[in-house]
């Protein structure tokens, strides 16, 4: 199980990335919430999801759930 983080602040194309906990590009964010501990990227995203409908996997640490 990882623990997995949303950043809060999306990006410029609107997505709002959901980071295993460790990611580089996670510590670069200034504003996220921990999404909870999950077997996989997609239930992060799924859940991340909910408060964001335009959450997506980082293409670094969660690639399985980066879909644009």
């Amino acid at each position: 199980m990882t623990a997995y983080y949303m950043n809060n602040t999306a990006q410029s194309n609107g997505d709002h990335e959901v980071h295993e906990y460790g990611c580089y590009w996670l510590s670069l964010a200034i504003n996220t919430s921990c999404l909870g501990w999950f077997s996989s990227c997609f239930g992060a995203v799924t859940k991340a999801r909910l408060t964001y409908p335009t959450a997506n996997g980082c293409k670094h640490c969660s690639p399985a759930c980066h879909t644009s």
